[in-house]
């Protein structure tokens, strides 16, 4: 039975990811120091195949001895969007790359990483171009800047799977607002308006579940998938700003959406993102932009306004 490491395990996507594997029968050990001050992986604890250890991916002693115990490494562990890496610099160094570089020397050969890098990595791209995995990286945050030379780091050993993430939606055990298509359906839902900057820049989008399964399916076809690079998003989800809002306003009464276009957003990202390259594999996502829109609306409308994570 393979033993899987999570770091980040209590996050938005280690916790869902935590939760599928150990339902799926492996042994599971997460990481985490609950930067957002919140244990979302509780209701795993009873499960005799999942440990968790509070702790930081700083720590290199924990972290060398908890690899040796692993057959499979997630490193989910960082400071995630643009606003969070900006008011955190030195630790986005730290976790998002510096703990990346000493992973790649404390693994074995026969060792599994499957790491989530983003593909904020693009930065902005010609309008008439889709960005593919082999374009040459334009990151224009510390975040993006971050993902990439971690990205680096890890494409220099064998055995390692990167997977650059489209903006992910979706529900999980840590409910984030700050992800664009969440913000989007929050805002909707709870105040009926929005104000859009840049309302034409474009970005791909993916819904949790997808990424969840990805994570399956790179183990399922390591062989045949190791070594590489590939972009992970929702084809039919290349929308600019103000199409993702009319896409949501389809499903929300009076969905109000103002635009200002004298002002600018702090994350300027602005690329169509083409996933062939893993699609040509033979994997496909299961979620429709419908189906993910559907859910967060009904999520929020019937959510407490403080079970909301808000930091950024």
């Amino acid at each position: 039975m393979k033993k899987i490491l999570i770091t980040g395990g209590a996050g938005y996507l280690g916790s869902r990811l935590c939760d599928y594997f150990v339902q799926k029968g492996y042994i599971v050990t997460a990481i985490d120091n609950l930067f957002h001050k919140k244990n979302t992986i509780n209701h795993l604890l009873i499960n005799k195949n999942f440990n968790f250890i509070l702790g930081d991916v700083r720590d290199n002693y924990l972290i060398q001895t908890e690899i040796k115990k692993s057959d499979v490494i997630f490193p989910l562990a960082s400071l995630v969007g643009a606003p969070l890496c900006e008011k955190y610099q030195k630790e986005t160094y730290e976790v998002n790359e510096l703990s990346i570089i000493n992973l790649t020397k404390n693994l074995s050969k026969d060792q599994v990483v499957v790491f989530p890098t983003t593909n904020s990595g693009y930065g902005i791209t010609d309008k008439n171009t889709f960005c593919t995995e082999n374009m040459k990286l334009n990151p224009i945050s510390l975040y993006g800047k971050s993902k990439v030379n971690a990205e680096k780091a890890l494409m220099d050993i064998e055995n390692t799977i990167c997977l650059r993430l489209a903006t992910v939606f979706g529900v999980s055990f840590r409910n984030r607002i700050d992800l664009l298509v969440n913000f989007f359906v929050y805002n909707a839902v709870k105040f009926k308006k929005i104000t859009l900057f840049q309302p034409t820049f474009r970005r791909n989008y993916i819904h949790i579940i997808d990424v969840v399964n990805t994570f399956s399916y790179c183990l399922k076809n390591f062989e045949t998938l190791k070594s590489n690079i590939y972009n992970v998003g929702l084809s039919e989800a290349n929308l600019t700003k103000i199409e993702l809002c009319d896409e949501i306003k389809k499903y929300v009464d009076e969905f109000d959406i103002k635009i200002e276009n004298d002002k600018e957003d702090p994350d300027k990202r602005d690329y169509f993102v083409s996933n062939e390259k893993l699609e040509s594999t033979g994997w496909k996502t299961k979620v429709t932009l419908e189906k993910g829109l559907k859910e967060i609306i009904y999520a929020y409308s019937i959510t407490a306004e403080d079970q909301f994570d808000k930091n950024i």
